[in-house]
């Protein structure tokens, strides 16, 4: 994929949010495969580089907005993605278990059972 100026202020901001050193981890693990790769220049430039960039909400907001919605939907690989990502804007852990509990009352408890399992492996990776 040729690098636009999306995908140049998509792949800045990826590293913002995730880090250097999980980012190269991860292109080495899971996005070195051609397929995958494929995978990564679209959400770069797309997710990364077109919606993460729009002005409205600020980073940290926009970092809650995903760990809500994989929680709600049981996307528990992304939710662990994006619990990453709202740590490193600046959101607790603490914070991010309340907003977790509290959606028990509307999604399910089962549901948000795993959300938190998957948030606390993610809390003790970052410690």
């Amino acid at each position: 994929m040729s690098e636009s100026e999306t995908y140049r202020k998509g792949g800045e901001l990826r590293r913002q949010l995730l880090g250097d050193e999980y980012v190269e981890r991860v292109n080495k693990a899971t996005y070195a495969d051609p397929v995958m790769k494929k995978f990564i220049d679209v959400a770069t430039e797309t997710v990364f580089g077109a919606l993460w960039t729009r002005p409205g909400l600020d980073l940290k907001t926009r970092t809650l907005v995903c760990v809500i919605t994989d929680a709600a939907t049981g996307r528990f690989p992304e939710l662990a993605i994006h619990v990453r990502m709202a740590l490193r804007q600046g959101w607790t852990e603490e914070q991010l278990t309340e907003v977790l509990l509290h959606m028990s009352g509307y999604v399910g408890v089962p549901i948000i059972r795993e959300s938190l399992l998957t948030a606390k492996e993610v809390f003790a990776e970052m410690r």
